[in-house]
């Protein structure tokens, strides 16, 4: 197997790793300044880092074996901008090597943050940079605003950096507010990649975005955070009225999860699904087809698409001991695209 040492003739100068995580409820609402429901999954990505002393950046990452060589000032293809970005906004004017590793999956989970944040506590750690955590996770947001082209909201970053495995964390992604909320009892999160591969900046992720903002426009509100009444959006025209209808109803069915127990978030995690699936046209039909298999389970309480959508993972409320069974049963069902991930 490759190492640092083995690839670049040194051992690395310094190295960090973040986690994954999936969004039990909160989609699409980051950017409107909404509430979200994140935890932390197991799988990680790792950053090793060290000064090569020319004037360009080496980059390799394990999973792809590929190597890609950056020239200082230019920001790459591939994977290069998440890392380059990273680079750039923390003020490195020298040449790094740099190894990715881990087993965060490409699809919903936040593997783009996952490297950026692994990325930016490695250089913090190699430079003595004085960020928080907080402050961690806004610079990866600006890098994928910058160098990347895909203007996100602040919770993939937020959830990589401060959430654990163990809670939920609430993120008033507003304020930034935020705080540990325990799982519903009897229940656990299961985890599913549908397969299907998706490419943000490519999709229909950044049309979304412009769409809502011009809803809260119409609707005279900074965002539509400050929409709590569902028929104020059904003065607007479509598609705007059915992206807002989203919006604020999410908003109201993360804020209602906190005080759910197992069946009712189950229920939320459903309407969630057929809101984003039909008022926020963000779903695919396979992951649709996923999702319908876990909902149909005895077992489920309930289970929805996560991430940005376009395809990607799903995630289902499952009780308390079930979720390996229910995986196996589903994942028959659906076909060998799918693989099992949490827990």
């Amino acid at each position: 197997m490759n190492t640092f040492e083995t690839l670049f003739g040194t051992p690395p100068q310094a190295s960090a790793s973040a986690a994954g995580r999936v969004n039990l409820l909160g989609e699409h609402t980051d950017y409107q300044g909404g509430f979200v429901l994140p935890t932390a999954i197991p799988q990680r990505l790792t950053v090793e880092l060290g000064r090569n002393g020319t004037q360009e950046h080496v980059l390799h990452s394990l999973s792809s074996g590929q190597t890609l060589r950056v020239p200082l000032g230019e920001k790459g293809e591939g994977f290069a901008p998440y890392l380059v970005g990273c680079f750039q906004l923390s003020g490195v004017q020298e040449g790094l090597n740099a190894l990715i590793s881990g087993n965060v999956p490409s699809g919903g989970l936040s593997s783009s943050a996952a490297l950026e944040v692994a990325t930016l506590r490695a250089l913090r750690g190699l430079y003595g940079l004085e960020l928080n955590d907080v402050d961690l996770a806004l610079r990866g947001v600006q890098v994928e605003h910058e160098f990347v082209g895909v203007k996100c909201g602040v919770m993939d970053q937020m959830a990589s950096s401060l959430a654990d495995t163990q809670t939920m964390l609430l993120i008033d992604t507003r304020s930034l507010e935020r705080r540990s909320v325990p799982f519903p009892a009897g229940a656990e999160v299961l985890v599913i990649d549908s397969g299907v591969p998706r490419r943000l900046a490519e999709s229909g992720y950044n049309q979304r975005r412009a769409e809502v903002e011009e809803a809260a426009r119409q609707l005279g509100v900074k965002e539509l955070r400050d929409v709590t009444d569902l028929a104020a959006v059904e003065t607007l025209p479509e598609p705007l009225r059915a992206r807002a209808r989203h919006v604020v109803s999410e908003n109201a069915r993360v804020l209602r999860g906190l005080q759910a127990d197992a069946a009712e978030f189950g229920q939320l995690m459903n309407a969630s699904h057929a809101s984003l699936r039909d008022d926020y046209a963000v779903s695919h039909p396979k992951v649709d087809e996923l999702v319908n298999l876990l909902q149909a389970q005895p077992s489920v309480y309930g289970a929805r698409m996560t991430g940005a959508g376009f395809g990607g993972a799903v995630v289902a409320l499952v009780r308390v001991g079930q979720a390996a069974a229910v995986a196996q049963a589903v994942i028959a069902e659906f076909g060998n695209d799918a693989v099992q991930l949490v827990p």
